[in-house]
């Protein structure tokens, strides 16, 4: 009895258990249990015949509607040029469609703009699928009827644009028309009617197994069928002969039963194959049974025997092989972290957070920024009427037609889309752009043609009551607030009142250009202000440069947050020509070290370098560092260029080269578009440019490479170009007081010590600082930098870095020390400088007389 207890005892427990788990499931349910009610209620039946319902009623619709297509649609077209939101929703368009707007647009869209008559098949296809679904019926094989639609789809769509293109549009669509004319293009009106004829023997082929070789076989197969008919008359006579034998025993009489079978299938087998090959093994088999018997004996035994074979391979050698042994050498390990230990070190430390340094450190504000404008576009529906009138009467004039024509509403420029009637020339429209411009009486129309990825030819006319489009409300959009970008820059809005927001990390650089007075200035404030917005003073610095000295002077307020200068110099924002060459040889120089880090990290650009150090992968202990984003702003360029000419340009053209990746962007601003100042090899590595309104279109191609700028109406309108693309845009305005307050507020928080320094650069030629230098401290190896001088004849510091293999800044203290001792002259610009000891043994005695 006991034992019987302990045995309950036991049995009971399990299913305690169990019952505690059905409770708890009952209580929580999750992800699996919401998933497996979602599976439930796709599978209920009802589910199942409401969609089924559904589809099988939109095939009726399709069908009605497509059907009232073919005769209402010259009548609904003009309508449905507007947006589909004033299409459906004003109430005053009625459309001629049996099912009114959203069959015409339905109908429109499939028939007209897709795939033309072709679109019935979209009707069969859904009501196949409702009756699979509700009847669970199925009328044609699904698959096979969506492989074989699509095809016909396709092929139809393109046969009927290829003979009707012009007469009857709908008939082919839009997708026939465009890939006929691509088509003809390439290949010709003849070509491309043999690609159609191919595509569909090919699609026969291969669907339906079509055969070409039977064609020509007629003959052969009708002998075949001959044979057929001639040996199962034979096997039918030799059975009546043997049922007519009184004396044949049972094994014969089975024997007969199996030839009969055999013969009686024949004929089947002999339809199917259609291989006279096969009718004659097989008529063998009929008449000599036991030779067949005796074959297949013969095969089951040599396979038999090769399977054996197969099998143990060694045993035809019959001598056994001694085995070699291996022996496995461990591979030497680096000494690395583990994964493991990683993570125990972000555990214990977490992960690097560079805004610790200023962790109390506040974004601006947006109430510090004016809102100036209205924020709605206020365009009379009188002028937007007035204006396409003067379009359509102006291009009637030239014998111009045009079926249709929009309107979109930006804050300063309306864009107006026409679409010429079939065979008008876009040149012709575009050679009107003045004689438009005298009818609206409007300044800077710009006509694209056409307008690329629409199809259309864009009329751009200036508002009459333009709207300021205010840094607020470009700053305080969602789309500025919630972009990820690693350095968000937003400009303002384009044409269609979007706000417009680019990341410059992936431009990487940008070149700002246009005429006195049309908004750089306020551009680059714009530029610098989204920058403030978004990013910690630990993650960006900026390079100012300014050689007018006021354009960038309020930004000094927070130098020890945000800018970036050279050791030992005052001022942040940069204005003597000489300190911006040694600024960007110095941004050389920190380039150099930036990529030397990420070559130790195994990196390939500053993301995901500062990744990997914030993940404690890189250890400070061997030099890394979290690097920050740094921006250079030069301002008034043109100026920079003539007074430093190459010394600029170079460090300039070897940053936009390579400083991508490791961070350094550059932003150019100048009012002089020249050739000369925006040379080839500048533009060749700014492949963003900004180009505010100029005088001629000569400067807008030398800015853009295209025309255009020149129509702009200024006060901020402007053109972006990033390759390909080239946008129009309504800068965002910001007034000097708001960069006033903007900076107070982030000068007024705690900030470093000091500016973020560049490293120390001393120019090759010295800069004049030889004046300062003590003689009496010379550095150890300057006895041979005079003689290498004098034996070159050539004073510069590059020549003693290669000869001595010196760093730079010792090469240009001895270069310092060359010029106090009297063997060098002085810095001369772009020259070379002069050696004033003219050979060596005059330096001997020189050098003798110095000690």
């Amino acid at each position: 009895m006991a034992k019987n207890q302990f045995k309950s005892d036991k049995t009971e427990t399990p299913a305690s258990e169990k019952e505690s788990k059905q409770k708890k499931g009952k209580l929580f349910k999750g992800p699996k249990q919401s998933f497996q009610s979602f599976g439930s209620f796709i599978k209920d039946e009802k589910t199942k015949n409401v969609t089924g319902l559904l589809f099988i009623l939109l095939s009726a619709f399709l069908l009605v509607a497509f059907s009232s297509f073919l005769f209402t649609w010259e009548a609904d077209q003009s309508k449905l040029e507007l947006s589909l939101g004033d299409f459906l929703w004003d109430p005053e368009i009625v459309a001629e469609n049996w099912l009114g707007k959203f069959g015409a647009a339905a109908s429109h869209v499939f028939i007209y703009k897709w795939f033309g008559i072709a679109s019935f098949i979209f009707v069969v296809l859904t009501f196949l699928v409702g009756f699979k679904i509700l009847f669970k019926i199925s009328l044609l094989p699904i698959r096979r009827s969506f492989r074989i639609s699509f095809f016909g789809i396709i092929f139809t769509s393109l046969l009927m644009s290829y003979f009707f293109n012009q007469s009857l549009f709908f008939l082919g669509g839009g997708f026939g028309y465009q890939v006929n004319i691509w088509l003809q293009s390439v290949i010709g009106f003849i070509g491309t009617g043999f690609l159609i004829i191919f595509s569909f023997l090919t699609f026969l082929t291969i669907s339906f197994n079509l055969s070409f070789s039977g064609i020509f076989k007629k003959n052969e197969t009708s002998s075949d069928e001959e044979t057929i008919k001639t040996n199962t008359e034979a096997t039918a006579e030799k059975v009546n002969s043997l049922h007519s034998n009184e004396e044949v025993d049972l094994e014969d009489e089975l024997a007969i039963e199996d030839e009969f079978s055999e013969e009686e299938m024949m004929p089947t087998l002999k339809k199917e194959s259609k291989q006279p090959e096969d009718d004659e093994q097989q008529q063998e088999i009929i008449l000599e049974p036991t030779a067949v018997e005796e074959k297949e004996n013969q095969t089951t035994e040599e396979d038999k025997a090769f399977s054996f074979e197969v099998a143990q391979p060694e045993d035809s050698s019959g001598e056994e092989e001694e085995e070699v042994g291996l022996e496995i050498e461990d591979p030497i390990e680096d000494d690395e972290l583990s994964d493991e230990e990683l993570d125990s070190r972000v555990a214990e430390f977490g992960e690097y957070d560079p805004t610790l340094d200023l962790p109390n450190y506040k974004n601006p504000p947006i109430d510090i920024l004016k809102e100036y404008g209205s924020g709605s576009i206020k365009v009379d529906k009188e002028e937007l009427e007035a204006n396409k009138n003067r379009i359509v009467k102006t291009l009637e004039n030239y014998n111009i037609k045009i079926d249709s024509i929009k309107a979109t509403v930006g804050p300063t420029v309306t864009l107006y889309e026409i679409v010429p009637a079939p065979g008008v020339r876009i040149s012709k429209i575009k050679n009107l752009e003045d004689d438009i411009a005298l009818s609206l009486a409007a300044l800077g129309i710009r006509i694209i043609a056409p307008i690329p990825g629409r199809g259309t030819i864009g009329i751009e006319v200036p508002n009459q009551n333009p709207d300021i489009v205010s840094m607020r409300s470009v700053i305080a959009s969602e789309k500025f607030q919630t972009c990820k970008y690693e350095l968000p820059v937003v400009m303002g809005k384009t044409i269609s009142n979007e706000t417009f927001v680019f990341d410059l990390a992936k431009m990487p650089h940008l070149l700002m250009a246009g005429a006195t007075g049309q908004g750089k200035s306020v551009g680059l404030n714009a530029v610098l202000a989204s920058l403030l917005y978004k990013k910690h003073p630990a993650q960006l610095k900026f390079v100012l440069v300014d050689p007018k000295k006021v354009e960038l002077t309020l930004f000094n307020k927070i130098e020890r947050h945000f800018l970036a200068k050279l050791p030992d110099t005052e001022d942040a924002i940069i204005t003597d020509n000489q300190k911006v060459i040694n600024t960007l040889n110095s941004l050389c120089i920190e380039m150099d070290t930036r990529y030397e880090l990420l070559k130790t990290a195994f990196v390939r650009n500053i993301k995901e370098y500062n990744t990997k150090f914030i993940k404690r992968k890189l250890s400070p202990e061997k030099g890394h560092k979290y690097l920050p984003y740094i921006v250079v702003v030069i301002d008034e360029f043109a100026d920079l260029i003539m007074t430093a000419g190459k010394e600029v340009e170079q460090p300039i053209a070897r940053i936009a080269q390579l400083a991508r990746a490791i961070g350094i962007h550059l932003i150019i601003a100048t009012q002089r578009p020249s050739t000369n100042i925006i040379t080839g090899s500048i533009k060749a590595n700014f492949p963003a440019r900004i180009a505010f309104r100029v005088t001629s279109g000569i400067d807008s191609r030398t800015i853009l490479d295209s025309g255009g700028a020149e129509q702009l109406i200024g006060r901020g309108d402007m053109l972006l170009s990033n390759g390909s693309d080239l946008i129009r845009l309504q800068c965002a305005f910001i007034d000097t007081p708001e960069v006033e307050l903007l900076t107070e507020f982030i000068g007024n928080q705690r900030a470093y010590p000091d500016a973020f320094l560049l490293p120390e650069y001393i120019d090759e030629n010295g800069g004049g600082a030889a004046g300062d230098v003590d003689l009496a401290d010379r550095d150890a190896l300057f006895e041979d930098a005079a003689r290498i001088i004098v034996q070159h004849q050539q004073g510069s510091a590059s020549l003693l870095q290669r000869r001595l293999k010196l760093g730079y800044n010792r090469a240009g203290r001895i270069v310092d020390q060359l010029e106090a001792a009297g063997i060098i002259g002085p810095f001369e610009g772009s020259k070379a400088r002069q050696v004033l000891i003219q050979d060596e043994a005059s330096l001997e005695q020189y050098l003798n007389n110095m000690d």
